[in-house]
């Protein structure tokens, strides 16, 4: 990739390892500790899966039973009871669904534990590895046959199935991702429910058998357009790793995977958030499912011009959590917007600026660019202008994931014909201007040059201040997006657990080792002393 800005490259490089230093404390922490989802997490990989009368999934049943105990991990106790039931995971599912409590078996044999642990891990990374041997053959198969960037539009109408239909339509018309959007506060609900859903708010529910739906659907697409249909959705919120998990398991594409989101947007605890991020990252890592962090959110609160720092300091930090957790730079989504004020004189170029900066500094990412909202009005002529405005900055930078803006959705959810007018202009656009990148180079003394050197030299002091502050005190001081959170508040820190000495989360050693990651703590279960403090009741 040709370099236009002459950004100083010990700049970028003092401002990665700001990020670095910023991130360890916090990685520490993470490392000492679980969750709830963390460990639901796990159960699902394994096998635990479907709810009881009252819609209380079973993971959660399980969980719930252990909450005393969890500082040692939730698999010995669900495989422990499996074998005391003598049936198989189905049978084990339908039978706490009904009431039984895993909670209440003695620990049996260690040995026929782990060796019973090590079958089920080996089956739920199994199938994930082989759907991730889907996705890589059916894209070698197709090669070229998906729009640079990738054209990402999203479907919302709260009914799976009508989902369906609308995401269909898109892919036939020529979108390469479909992300379907979750039901307004999901991300606030500790448990993920089960089956197909109809009724969502905003969205449609993020459940796995919604997953299998969608999927089987855009595969169909596929098979006909002989392209890759790319599937996402989001690994957010309280239930984050769930999510994660199941997505790995029905093949999804993409997740929204952002390390800070749901502290500053959803009020979740910040603990909370950074444990279930590493671990749902590590999944996603897994398998081979790009993410797609949350930036864009920042310039619904902060103004994009004056804030457009904190932008690409968060992409420093979000690129090391996720190498943190085995994200390769190909599968990081970084993200940003074209969401500057269309009043200000040569915004456009101050956007473009911006976006050539993300693209030169993070050359191996693809780069996640999202279009205008904040400043998006009834005037539907006026928007598909800053529409068409967005296309061609996304294109004359070389974005990766391009998420397409909509001339309505200041007025009401998007219908299917504004959809379709959505990928037209996009279509027109991309083609239009197919090779500019490589045929414009800017000014070395002009207005895009002095930009975005001037926004790299306020993240890099930024950045300073986040060290010298540490990254959660940074927070609580409202330095991301003008939020305000406390350590000790939000959402969620009741489900954190610090883990014992004894904890064992095989599904976890496993990620760890396939993607090349340090192992930490005792080899559980070997010895003669499992269950450790997990053994009281």
């Amino acid at each position: 990739m040709k370099e236009k800005l002459g950004l100083p490259k010990e700049r970028i490089a003092r401002a990665r390892e700001l990020a670095t230093r910023s991130v360890a404390p916090v990685l520490d922490f993470v490392d000492g500790h679980t969750t709830v989802t963390v460990e639901r997490a796990a159960l699902r990989i394994v096998g635990a899966d479907g709810a009881n009368a009252d819609g209380v999934p079973v993971p959660n049943l399980v969980v719930d039973q252990l909450r005393d105990r969890l500082d040692s991990g939730a698999l010995v106790w669900y495989v422990n009871a499996l074998l005391k039931s003598g049936g198989s995971v189905e049978d084990l599912n339908k039978r706490i669904a009904e009431g039984w409590r895993v909670a209440d078996q003695p620990l049996g044999d260690r040995a026929a534990i782990r060796r019973k642990t090590d079958e089920l891990v080996e089956a739920g990374l199994g199938r994930v590895r082989r759907n991730r041997a889907t996705r890589d053959a059916k894209m070698a198969e197709w090669k070229d046959r998906n729009g640079k960037p990738l054209v990402y539009l999203i479907v919302a109408t709260g009914n799976i199935y009508e989902d369906v239909k609308q995401a269909q339509a898109a892919a036939e018309k020529g979108a390469d991702v479909i992300a379907v959007i979750r039901t307004t506060a999901q991300s606030l609900l500790d448990y993920v429910p089960y089956g197909a859903t109809t009724e969502g708010f905003g969205g449609t529910y993020a459940t796995q058998e919604n997953f299998r739906i969608m999927r089987a659907a855009l595969d169909e697409v596929a098979e006909k357009e002989k392209r890759y249909i790319w599937l996402t959705n989001y690994a957010s919120g309280l239930c984050m790793p769930e999510i994660a998990a199941m997505g790995a398991l029905e093949r999804l594409d993409m997740m929204l995977n952002d390390s800070m989101y749901g502290i500053l947007f959803r009020d979740i605890n910040m603990y909370r958030t950074f444990v279930d991020q590493k671990f749902s990252r590590m999944i996603n890592a897994y398998a081979g499912i790009t993410i797609n962090t949350g930036e864009d959110n920042y310039l619904t609160t902060s103004d994009a011009y004056e804030k457009a720092y904190t932008v690409l300091a968060s992409q420093f930090l979000n690129e090391q959590f996720g190498f943190a957790a085995g994200l390769p730079a190909r599968l990081m989504g970084l993200g940003h917007a074209f969401e500057m004020d269309p009043t200000i004189r040569n915004g456009f170029l101050y956007e473009l600026a911006q976006a050539q900066m993300a693209r030169e500094i993070f050359p191996e990412h693809p780069l996640k660019y999202m279009p205008p909202t904040k400043f998006m009005s009834g005037d539907i002529f006026k928007g598909l202008a800053m529409d068409t405005l967005f296309n061609f900055v996304s294109k004359a930078t070389n974005q990766g994931i391009h998420l397409l803006g909509m001339l309505t959705e200041a007025i009401h959810t998007p219908f299917m014909m504004d959809r379709d007018i959505a990928v037209e202009n996009s279509k027109y656009v991309m083609n239009a201007m197919d090779s500019f990148y490589d045929e414009v180079e800017f000014k070395k003394d002009g207005i895009i040059v002095g930009r975005a050197n001037e926004v790299l030299e306020q993240t890099e002091k930024f950045l300073g201040e986040v060290v010298d502050r540490g990254l959660l005190e940074a927070i609580e001081k409202g330095l991301f997006a003008e939020v305000k959170r406390p350590k000790d508040g939000g959402k969620g820190l009741d489900g954190l657990v610090k883990k014992g000495p004894e904890y064992w989360n095989p599904v976890e050693d496993a990620l760890k080792a396939g993607l090349g990651l340090p192992a930490r703590g005792r080899d559980y279960v070997a010895g003669d002393n499992a269950a450790g403090a997990g053994a009281k009741n």
